[in-house]
């Protein structure tokens, strides 16, 4: 393409270019659409879970809530960190006894929006008061559902559904206002390492048994031996009794004798 043929066609193409852009105005124009948001109230609420790890099974979390409830949190991604004593631990890092506290803000706004919907037309059918169709600046017709109490600008007069007619050009404004909660929240999760065990008890004193030597007593010395008696008399009575019993012993053998 040579600098002639360009200089020929540049102005065709921009007239074109220009036909477009009026074209997308004009359809943009036709229906006609605004949201405008409002902020009506705010409402925070903080509540607070605490609880003591109880064990960890792969991605599982069990845990013994403050009110000796057992909750089983199932699934734990590996990206969830719990700031434990300054230090982020993942779930494999949780060990029995640490106390975890999830605390939760919830923030909820309440908005209303309020949708506004302008529509330009030529009114080429009308079935009141339930729709009108209507042929827009591009020479497309479409059906429009006439919402109930909807009014329409008609050359300045204020009409109904009733009061269409074929072929009026007509302005319609539709406002809906639509409460809405937007509900936000946010989870922080701290935790503890358990305390410490307490130190094991002094070392408890050991009795050892010691021989100690006890001092026995010495003996008390054996009383002395009483002293010979002295020799008051001799043994001759002793013998003469002797005699005696012998003759008494002799005669009673006779008599025994003499006798059988």
């Amino acid at each position: 393409m040579n600098a002639r043929t360009l200089s020929m066609r540049l102005p065709m193409i921009l007239a074109v270019g220009a036909i477009g852009l009026a074209f997308t105005v004009r359809m943009s124009a036709q229906v006609q659409t605004s949201t405008d948001t409002d902020t009506t109230g705010h409402n925070k609420t903080v509540s607070v879970e605490k609880g003591t790890v109880t064990a960890v099974s792969g991605n599982d979390l069990y845990v013994t809530m403050a009110d000796g409830s057992l909750r089983h949190i199932p699934n734990v991604p590996e990206s969830a960190k719990v700031n434990v004593d300054g230090q982020m631990l993942g779930i494999h890092d949780l060990k029995p006894g640490m106390h975890l506290q999830r605390t939760i803000t919830t923030s909820t706004t309440t908005q209303v929006v309020t949708t506004t919907k302008t529509v330009t037309g030529k009114v080429w059918h009308v079935n009141p008061p339930l729709s009108v169709i209507l042929t827009l600046d591009d020479g497309t017709n479409q059906e429009f559902k006439i919402p109930k109490g909807q009014t329409f600008m008609v050359n300045g007069e204020k009409k109904d559904a009733w009061g269409l007619k074929k072929g009026m050009i007509i302005n319609a404004t539709k406002v809906v206002e639509q409460p809405v909660e937007v509900v936000a929240k946010q989870t922080h999760l701290t935790g503890s390492a358990p305390p410490a065990p307490p130190p094991p008890p002094p070392d408890q004193p050991i009795l050892v048994a010691v021989m100690v030597p006890v001092p026995v007593p010495a003996a008390a010395p054996a009383a002395a031996a009483p002293a010979a008696l002295p020799k008051t008399g001799s043994s001759l009575p002793l013998i003469g009794l002797l005699g005696m019993l012998s003759l008494l012993c002799a005669g009673g053998l006779r008599l025994f004798r003499s006798a059988r």
